[in-house]
Formats: structure tokens, sequence, C-alpha cells
């Protein structure tokens, strides 16, 4: 899981995180990389179509709290779409442009499939159609009112859809580039342990829709957090992903002891705190932006 933070972040998003958190003991999966091309097992996660229709049933029983866009690109003949789901209480004696926004992306990487299954968990529970265990609804209720939150189910549709028809390897996009590693801060830098089949920036940064699509919603919303969900181990990131550092300042105190306190409250620990390029034992040449 990575975290992107802006020096105004709310201590009150502990509390909406921790409640995020609860669903991981809701969503559960297994390692299905033991072979490529192997028959998706449906017992174990729903398709892309299936998540995309639950999504939108959500949208049309709950018009007071969300609105769904689908956002589109294309580059030299590929095109790809990412859906947008917008999360908001609207009230008339709140202003929105004074909430806090948060952007939580899932399934970067086709083959991380239990990432969407927690967006559609996720979406249920703020839509009150899924309850959230030991959580307090009124406090949560009241954090959620001061919140905008825009979330993207599967930023990497075509690529699912690759891992759908069996080969359940595969991370990378429909033509075959590495989303993590198509952003711009030292695109195409080679590390030692380099995999060019997995690892493929693309021709040039933001070449690839999917990429395009995500800097531009970042860019319209502007969100005070950036929560990309991934799956493989258990660990809190911040920034930086590129390389073995933490930026210097106030915000990364804060940032860090926040994550501490979702560890221990809720992880007992278990998970790694610190850089991504530090933590996780490589480094990744994206850059996501914040404020």
């Amino acid at each position: 899981m990575g975290f992107f933070f802006s020096s105004s972040s709310s201590s009150s998003f502990v509390f909406f995180f921790l409640a995020f958190l609860q669903l991981f003991s809701i969503v559960n999966g297994r390692n299905l990389t033991h072979s490529s091309f192997t028959p998706f097992n449906h017992d174990l996660y729903h398709s892309s179509r299936f998540i995309a229709k639950e999504i939108k049933g959500l949208v049309v029983r709950h018009p007071d709290r969300l609105r769904m866009e689908t956002m589109r690109a294309q580059n030299k003949g590929y095109n790809a779409e990412v859906l947008v789901v917008t999360y908001n209480r609207a009230r008339k004696d709140v202003n929105d442009s004074s909430k806090f926004r948060i952007l939580l992306s899932f399934g970067q990487h086709g083959r991380e499939l239990i990432t969407s299954e927690l967006a559609l968990r996720l979406l249920s529970s703020l839509s009150e159609e899924k309850s959230i265990p030991n959580v307090d609804l009124s406090s949560l209720n009241n954090i959620l009112e001061k919140i905008v939150l825009k979330v993207v189910p599967m930023e990497n549709l075509n690529g699912r859809k690759r891992v759908e028809a069996g080969d359940l390897c595969e991370r990378r996009n429909g033509r075959g580039v590495d989303l993590n590693r198509n952003w711009s801060v030292d695109w195409g830098k080679k590390e030692k342990d380099y995999d060019p089949h997995e690892e493929n920036p693309g021709t040039a940064p933001f070449s690839e829709p999917e990429t395009q699509i995500m800097r531009k919603l970042s860019k319209s919303f502007d969100p005070h957090i950036w929560v990309t969900v991934h799956s493989g181990m258990e660990a809190l990131f911040m920034p930086y992903d590129h390389k073995n550092t933490t930026p210097d300042g106030l915000a990364t105190h804060v940032m860090k002891s926040m994550l501490n306190d979702v560890n221990r409250l809720h992880c007992k620990d278990r998970c790694l705190v610190g850089s991504g390029g530090g933590s996780v034992g490589y480094v990744v040449f994206e850059m996501r932006m914040g404020k």
C-alpha cells in the first residue's frame, strides 16, 4: 500500500483509514500465481465485468452520496478507460471546497485481484449496504461528512482482463507496460535487478493511457492524500519510491507518525513502515502528485 500525504493532513484521517482497513479482515484471497495461463477462479474473485456492474448498481441506488464517471484515453491505437467513483455526502451547510480530499486507487497491477475486491467492499460499506465491524458508525459518519473521496476500483482494466483470460502472473497493462514505472521521475533508469519483461517503463513518461488518466485525475481533484492499494506484502509505504530516502520536514514526521499508529492499531506492528524505495527491496520510478 502506498501513501501520499499533503502537509495539511488531518488526524481524523486515521480513524477513517482504520475503518477502511477493517475491510481487509473481510476480503481475503490466495496466491493464484502458481502457473501461467490457468483458468480464472471465480470462486475466489469476481470478474471485472461483475465488479463494474455491482459498482454501477450502488451508484444508481445511492445518488445522494455516489456518482460515477468513465475517463478514457488512447495512444497509437491502444485504448484504456478508468472508472472513477466519487463519494460525497452533500450538505447545504458544508462547502465542498472546504472538505478533505482523498484519492484511493486499486488494481494498478492486473494480477493484484484482491485490491479491486476491497474497492467494491469499501463502496458497499460507504453506501451502508455492508457493515464495517468494530467501527463507531456515528463517529465515522461525522468524519465522512467532511471528506470527498474519489475511488478508482480498477486502474489497469486491460491488464486485469489478461489475468482473467488465464495469464495469472501478469502485472502490466494491455500492451505490456508496467504502469508503476511509466511516471516521470527517473523514468527509464534501470536498477541492477531490472527485469525488462516485468518492468517495461513504456516508450516515454506517460506514454500509457492509464497513466495519462491518473495524472489528469490527480491534477483536477488535487487530493490532500492519495492512497494506492497493492497486494503481496504487509507494508505501509510513504515517499519516496524512486530512492531509498524520505522527504525532510514536518509533513514527513506527521506522515510517518500516522502510519506507525495505523501499524500499531490495525497491523499489530507486523507491517513495514517507511519509504517504498527503502522498504520493498527495490526502487520504483514513478511520481504520484499531491499537494
